[in-house]
């Protein structure tokens, strides 16, 4: 392991900033997720993290000036037999051949007393680059924290949560059809259907999220679908909300006389009464047949228009100058 203050490529008096700047610079450069075909990545970023786990914690940095330990985090040996000047025989009680068993050499081993690589590595590349703890890596030591990348799922060792890949954003027409029972269906990117749920009470142009549907690249979870809703006309009604608006055309003889009339909705058709003289501009209003809100279903409204014979009524027109001479 070559000497930390080198490996950073900061001087040996640099501050504690100066230090954390020069690793946030090169673990960003060289972290293996950002250098998959660069085989030596891997190494490089682990002797970054190791230098930074000995210059980044003041107790250890001490330890490394005074001679106490080297580059890897060990003690250095002092005197015959093994024996180290804090006293004790090296190696007792510890798996890796220091006092008390601390486990050093790791690129995020720290004792915790720092801004840890870790840490540093979560703020860089958010918390899908964080690690995890207690997994067994090619390299890992017991009870060291696994650096970012490493885990199951993963080319850096079992434990960690793979990347995210990219969210793909693409539009999709809604009919009220659609709309009324509260589905529709997304075309992918790669030419795959599926069917996405639509909120109540969904609006032209809003944004809904299909969580992992994106296509994953290697090495990456599934990104989102951000579908962002397009209505599609309809040929008797618009959407007001949870409301749907459309015409009522009424017969003449109906709109004077008063009667029934037969109404289209999309569940199917109802039966209207007209009252007499009914204008055109009156609102009909049909509780529950409109779209499904948080609270229930919107309304159907209707406004009338009266509408004249197809064809010319001589007796209508007689009647209408009896009452109009000119």
């Amino acid at each position: 392991m070559r000497d930390p203050y080198t490996v950073l490529g900061v001087a040996k008096t640099a501050s504690e900033a100066e230090i954390k700047k020069a690793y946030r610079k090169l673990a960003k450069k060289w972290h293996p997720d950002q250098n998959k075909e660069n085989p030596r990545a891997k190494e490089k970023f682990a002797e970054i993290g190791q230098a930074y786990d000995i210059l980044g914690d003041k107790k250890k940095r001490g330890q490394f000036d005074r001679g106490e330990i080297d580059a890897e985090g060990k003690e250095t040996f002092a005197g015959f037999g093994g024996f180290h000047p804090g006293g004790g025989q090296r190696g007792q009680g510890s798996p890796f051949g220091q006092t008390g068993g601390q486990a050093g050499g790791h690129p995020f081993g720290g004792t915790g007393g720092f801004a840890g690589a870790e840490d540093i590595i979560s703020e860089l590349f958010g918390q899908a680059f964080g690690g995890a703890r207690g997994g067994a890596g090619p390299n890992a030591r017991p009870g060291a924290r696994m650096g970012p990348g490493q885990g199951a799922g993963s080319p850096f060792g079992p434990g960690a949560q793979a990347r995210k890949g990219a969210d793909v954003k693409i539009r999709t027409p809604v009919t009220i059809d659609d709309l009324a029972r509260g589905k529709t269906t997304v075309m992918l990117p790669d030419g795959s259907r599926i069917s996405a749920s639509l909120p109540a009470g969904a609006k032209d142009g809003q944004v809904i999220r299909l969580k992992g549907k994106a296509k994953a690249g290697p090495g990456q979870a599934a990104g989102d679908v951000l579908v962002t809703l397009n209505f599609k006309p309809h040929s008797e009604f618009r959407v007001d909300g949870s409301d749907l608006r459309g015409e009522l055309r009424i017969p003449l003889n109906i709109a004077v006389l008063g009667g029934t009339v037969s109404v289209r909705t999309l569940d199917g058709k109802v039966s209207l009464k007209v009252p007499p003289w009914t204008n055109s501009g009156k609102v009909f209003r049909i509780p529950g047949r409109g779209l499904p809100q948080k609270n229930g279903t919107g309304d159907l409204k209707l406004t009338a228009v009266v509408m004249l014979p197809d064809d010319p009524d001589p007796m209508l027109a007689e009647l209408l100058k009896a009452k109009n001479p000119t």
